[in-house]
C-alpha cells in the first residue's frame, strides 16, 4: 500500500511538473513572440502594381541594303551616322564594270522609248494621252471595285496586305524613274513627241502609284446586305466605263493595237528596273548606321552594303508571361532603366499587346511591344532595358501590408493592437501590389496599428472574430 501511495505520488509529481513546463514555455514564447512584434499604422496612400520583364531597343525600322548585281564600287555618297531620306542615292557601280545584261538594258531602254514614240507619232498626243488616263483611271476604279467587294465579303489576309505594300514600292520607284525622264524633256515644246511620251509614262507611273497607294490602304484598313448590293452595283459601273473607254481608245488610235503599246511600255519599265539594279537607294527615311562599301571594291549579288535604321521611334519588345498577360493593356504606363544608363528612368506606353502566345519549351510568353516617350542621346538600339509596366494605379485608397493578412476560417483578417491587445479585423481586399493590398472593406481607420506578425499561439487560440487577448473586443466598439 504504502508502495502505491509512492508510486501516485511520483506520477502526480511529474504531471505537475509537466504542466508547469508547458506553462512556462508558453509564457516564455509570448514573451519572445511580443519583444519581436512588429506593427506599422493604418493609412491612405497610392498602390502602384507592376508587371516587369527585359528586352532590348530596337529602330522603328530597320533594312540591311545588300547589291543585287556585280561590279566595282564607283562612289560611295554616305558615312555611319547621316540622315538620308527616302530615295537619295547611297552608292553607284561603275558602269564599265556592270554584268552584260544591265549594260544591255541601256540600249533597250532607248529602242523601247523610241518603239513607244513611233507608236504616238501620228496621232495627236494630248488626245491620246487622255484616253489612257481615261482607261487607266477606269481600270483602276474597276478594281478597286472588285477589292471593295472583295474585302466586304472577304477580309483581307496579311498576305495580300503584303502584296499591296510590294505593289506600292515598286510603282513608287516607277514614278520616281517616270519623274526623272520627264524632266528631261519637260522644257521643250508641247508637241514634241519625246515630251509627250514622257508625259504619257509619268501620268501613267503616277496613277499605277495612286491605284497601289489605295489598295495598300484599303486592304490594312466589315459589312452589311446593303452594303455589299452597293459594292456589286458599284463594280458594274466601273466595268461599263471602262468598256467604253477601251472603246474610245480604239477609235483614236485608228486600227492601232494597243498590245503594242502596253510592250513598248513593258519593255521601258523592265529596262529601266535592270538599269536601277547598278546603284543603292534610300527605302525610307533614317540613319545610316553601317557601311561597308568603298569606292573601288569588287561586290557581288548579295554582297552587304548598308544598315539603314529609322530611329524617329525607338521600341523595346518584352516578353509576358501567361500568368501576367491579361493584366497588360495598350496604353498602360510603362517605366524603363538600363544598366547602361545609371540613375535615370525613362517612360514609354505599352503599344501593342501580341494576341497569340509563344511557347517554349513548356512556357508560354506573350509579346509586348513598348514606345519609349522620352529617349534621349544615351539610348541606344541594342541596349537591354529592364521594364516595369504599370497595370495598377489607384491614389488615396486605404492599405494594409500583405504580410500583415491572416485567413481565419475561410475570412482575410488583420490584427490590430489596442491597449496591448490584439484585435481581429475582417477585412475585404481590392488590388494587389508585390507589398499592399486596397482595402474595399473593414473596421480599419488611419493609425490604428497593423500587426505584422501576429503570435502565432495567439492566431491558434483566439480566432474568433472581435475577440482580444483576453476576451475583449475594439475599444470604442458597439
Amino acid at each position: 500500500m504504502k508502495r502505491v501511495i509512492i508510486i501516485i505520488v511520483v506520477v502526480v509529481v511529474i504531471v505537475v511538473g509537466v504542466i508547469g513546463f508547458r506553462a512556462f514555455s508558453q509564457q516564455r514564447s509570448f514573451f519572445v513572440q511580443m519583444e519581436d512584434l512588429q506593427t506599422v499604422p493604418a493609412e491612405f496612400g497610392s498602390l502602384v502594381a507592376t508587371v516587369g520583364s527585359t528586352g532590348t531597343v530596337h529602330a522603328n525600322q530597320v533594312a540591311n541594303l545588300v547589291w543585287q548585281i556585280s561590279g566595282t564600287v564607283e562612289e560611295v555618297n554616305v558615312v555611319v551616322g547621316q540622315e538620308v531620306g527616302e530615295g537619295d542615292l547611297l552608292a553607284r557601280l561603275e558602269q564599265t564594270s556592270l554584268p552584260q545584261n544591265v549594260i544591255l538594258a541601256q540600249a533597250e531602254l532607248v529602242s523601247a522609248e523610241k518603239a513607244l514614240e513611233d507608236l504616238f507619232e501620228a496621232y495627236d498626243d494630248l488626245a491620246l494621252a487622255q484616253a489612257q488616263k481615261a482607261i487607266a483611271d477606269a481600270r483602276d476604279a474597276v478594281y478597286y471595285a472588285e477589292i471593295r467587294l472583295n474585302g466586304l465579303k472577304l477580309p483581307a489576309d496579311q498576305q495580300d496586305i503584303n502584296a499591296a505594300y510590294a505593289r506600292l514600292v515598286l510603282a513608287e520607284n516607277q514614278l520616281k524613274m517616270a519623274k526623272n525622264m520627264f524632266n528631261r524633256y519637260k522644257n521643250k515644246p508641247k508637241n514634241n513627241l519625246k515630251r509627250a511620251s514622257a508625259q504619257l509614262a509619268l501620268n501613267q507611273a503616277q496613277d499605277a502609284y495612286d491605284a497601289a497607294l489605295r489598295t495598300y490602304n484599303y486592304l490594312t484598313g466589315t459589312a452589311s446586305d446593303i452594303n455589299i448590293a452597293i459594292g456589286e452595283a458599284d463594280l458594274l459601273v466601273a466595268q461599263e466605263l471602262l468598256a467604253q473607254a477601251d472603246a474610245d481608245y480604239e477609235t483614236l488610235l485608228g486600227g492601232t493595237v494597243p498590245d503594242d503599246v502596253a510592250a513598248a511600255e513593258s519593255r521601258i519599265a523592265a529596262a529601266q528596273a535592270t538599269l536601277s539594279l547598278a546603284w543603292i537607294e534610300v527605302p525610307f527615311g533614317g540613319i545610316i548606321t553601317m557601311v561597308e562599301p568603298l569606292p573601288g571594291d569588287k561586290v557581288g549579288a548579295g554582297t552587304p552594303a548598308f544598315r539603314l535604321d529609322d530611329l524617329s521611334r525607338l521600341l523595346v519588345d518584352v516578353e509576358i508571361s501567361e500568368v501576367d498577360i491579361n493584366r497588360v493593356e495598350v496604353g498602360q504606363d510603362v517605366f524603363l532603366s538600363f544598366d547602361a544608363i545609371l540613375d535615370r528612368e525613362y517612360n514609354g506606353k505599352v503599344i501593342e499587346v501580341a494576341p497569340v502566345g509563344i511557347s517554349q519549351q513548356g512556357i508560354v510568353n506573350f509579346l509586348v511591344r513598348i514606345i519609349l516617350l522620352d529617349p534621349d542621346e544615351l539610348v541606344k538600339p541594342g541596349m537591354t532595358a529592364a521594364v516595369n509596366i504599370v497595370v495598377i494605379q489607384l491614389e488615396n485608397v486605404m492599405l494594409v501590408p500583405n504580410r500583415a493578412v491572416r485567413v481565419v476560417d475561410g475570412q482575410r483578417v488583420v490584427y490590430i493592437l489596442v491597449d496591448e491587445d490584439f484585435v481581429k479585423i475582417e477585412i475585404s481586399l481590392g488590388a494587389s501590389s508585390d507589398t499592399h493590398s486596397e482595402i474595399l472593406d473593414g473596421d480599419l481607420k488611419p493609425g490604428d496599428l497593423i500587426v505584422l506578425n501576429p503570435p502565432l499561439f495567439f492566431i491558434e487560440q483566439h480566432g474568433s472574430p472581435g475577440g482580444g487577448m483576453f476576451g475583449g473586443g475594439r475599444g470604442g466598439m458597439p
